[in-house]
């Protein structure tokens, strides 16, 4: 196995975060990376002992998990055809565009090393992502909450927002806020920092705005590690600060589209 055991354990946390935003589910995806993890424990070479270290982690990951996806995504599929009209469905990505979207946007590869994981060529792989950046385009508009005490970051997030065609229906610095916004604004999605206004913490503002109302969170945090034990009810969906704006659409359309606002089914 290349390097030591450490040196893997530091690149677990964001290959849970991608596994949990490719499935849209905490659940789902900690059970994809038990199965990777047993697969390289019982076989440590599968993690060759060349080349870039991240990178081999998550093509390994690919190659053991592909069967399990893909029933997910057969077990997903039917449901999804008999309450969403086809015309009102929020993406119609197909499962290579979502690991690619998520690759390149949220994970931060280069397109060669995309097509390494996925077993693509590149001219594949930048046709993949740019058929999937156009259905998001197509994504109708939701109303989205912003909890956030840093006034310059909570406008730069409503800005990305609005730009995608949705509603900040309220911003939030504080606990208290937080939780009146969502009651009275029933927002479509919450995006949400963990450290907040008067020392208040994020997620359990979030906790409690989940007691009222069912709606994807995504988690928007200079401390991700704390998110992405594995050990506890954790967000499915986390952003990484400081952030580049294509990963936030990314995993706010990914969000969605995992997670349709009640309105449109």
């Amino acid at each position: 196995m290349t390097g030591s055991s450490q040196e893997i354990l530091k690149h677990l946390p964001y290959l849970r975060r991608y596994a949990r935003a490719l499935v849209g589910s905490q659940e789902r995806g900690d059970q994809y990376m038990r199965v990777f993890l047993e697969a390289i424990l019982e076989d440590p070479q599968r993690i060759p002992a060349d080349g870039n270290l991240r990178v081999q982690i998550f093509a390994v990951f690919h190659d053991v998990c592909t069967l399990l996806h893909a029933t997910d995504e057969e077990d997903t599929a039917a449901p999804l055809e008999g309450l969403v009209p086809v015309e009102a469905r929020l993406s119609q990505l197909t499962p290579t565009q979502r690991q690619v979207l998520l690759l390149v946007s949220l994970e931060g590869f280069s397109f060669e090393d995309v097509g390494f994981i996925l077993h693509l060529p590149e001219t594949e792989v930048r046709d993949l992502l740019d058929a999937a950046r156009k259905e998001m385009q197509r994504q109708h508009p939701a109303r989205i909450l912003i909890v956030e005490d840093e006034p310059l970051i909570a406008m730069d997030i409503a800005r990305i927002v609005e730009e995608m065609g949705h509603t900040v229906c309220g911003t939030a610095a504080d606990h208290a806020a937080a939780v009146a916004l969502a009651k009275r604004e029933s927002p479509h999605i919450v995006l949400a920092d963990i450290q907040l206004k008067g020392g208040d913490s994020g997620i359990e503002a979030v906790q409690d705005i989940l007691r009222g109302i069912s709606v994807p969170v995504v988690f928007v945090t200079g401390f991700p590690e704390r998110l992405l034990t594995g050990e506890r009810l954790e967000p499915t969906f986390v952003v990484t600060k400081p952030f580049k704006p294509e990963a936030l659409v990314s995993v706010i359309g990914q969000a969605l589209a995992m997670h349709p606002p009640p309105a449109l089914v």
